[in-house]
């Protein structure tokens, strides 16, 4: 893996103050927008979703100026109207994780973040216009199941996320939008069904082959998205009408006088535009 420096508020370069992230950030600019791609699971997917430092990730893209997340993510459909190849922008999640580090605040300077509403819904609406446009299977608002993994589900399990209304299921996106909230950038997520989860009587049929089939057809449709929707995301614009980028706002609950230096340091970042510890 690549390591990645940072600018600490100082504008000394020093390791990452949550760890490394997945992988070396990839800079470019599509129609002429500044984009910044980071692969989830690292180069060639030697990471697993649970050892993912979902932490690094997100304060590695706020550091290099990301305003705004659009998370691609492989699933396992709840739904016989959400066959394999189907996207599905998401707009709710069910967090069944345990094993993540899930907040960058803690011991030393406490906040809480509202995420009733987890995703950002201009962004949403951007993806579905894209995804309209080009034609592609898509369905806009889905509940999305983050399982911890690495095994699948039961299918006793399946079948009580299908009871509790879940659409679609996967292994990455919590934290991951948690984290995002509180870093007050906006996020959104496109989840690409790969087959159907073992709920379903033809799951025991589907091979390996037939659901790499359909990532790699996944794969080109998601890119063909990002290409369709990235310039509209260029154009000036004012604050978020979501407030997703003023998430803090009335977050922070320790006292000034109460708040770790250390604690301070790392969130340079991620919250320096309240603690006056932002980047220059």
């Amino acid at each position: 893996m690549t390591s990645t420096g940072w600018r600490s508020a100082s504008g000394a370069g020093c390791r990452p103050p949550w760890g490394e992230p997945s992988d070396a950030l990839l800079f470019g600019r599509l129609a002429g927008v500044r984009c910044v791609f980071l692969p989830r699971h690292g180069r060639g997917h030697p990471t697993p979703p649970s050892d993912l430092n979902y932490r690094a990730n997100i304060d590695a893209l706020k550091r290099s100026g990301v305003t705004e997340i659009i998370s691609l993510s492989a699933v396992g459909s709840l739904r016989e109207d959400l066959p394999p190849g189907h996207f599905v922008i998401v707009d709710q999640f069910i967090d069944r994780t345990f094993a993540r580090q899930k907040s960058f605040f803690g011991t030393g300077c406490v906040a809480h973040v509202s995420v009733a509403h987890p995703v950002c819904p201009r962004l949403g609406d951007a993806l579905e216009a894209a995804a309209r446009g080009l034609s592609l299977p898509v369905t806009r608002g889905g509940s999305y199941l983050v399982m911890e993994g690495p095994q699948f589900s039961t299918k006793a399990e399946s079948e009580l996320y299908r009871q509790w209304g879940c659409s679609v299921i996967g292994m990455t996106n919590m934290p991951e939008a948690k984290l995002a909230r509180e870093a007050e950038l906006c996020y959104a997520t496109v989840a690409m069904v790969t087959d159907f989860d073992c709920w379903h009587p033809d799951h025991d049929h589907v091979t390996v082959d037939q659901v790499v089939k359909v990532l790699f057809a996944n794969a080109d449709r998601a890119r063909a998205l990002v290409r369709a929707v990235v310039p509209g995301l260029g154009a000036p614009r004012g604050p978020c009408p979501a407030g997703c980028d003023r998430a803090l706002d009335n977050a922070i609950i320790t006292a000034p006088e109460m708040r770790d230096p250390a604690l301070l340091a790392k969130l340079d970042a991620v919250a320096g535009r309240l603690l006056g510890t932002s980047l220059p």
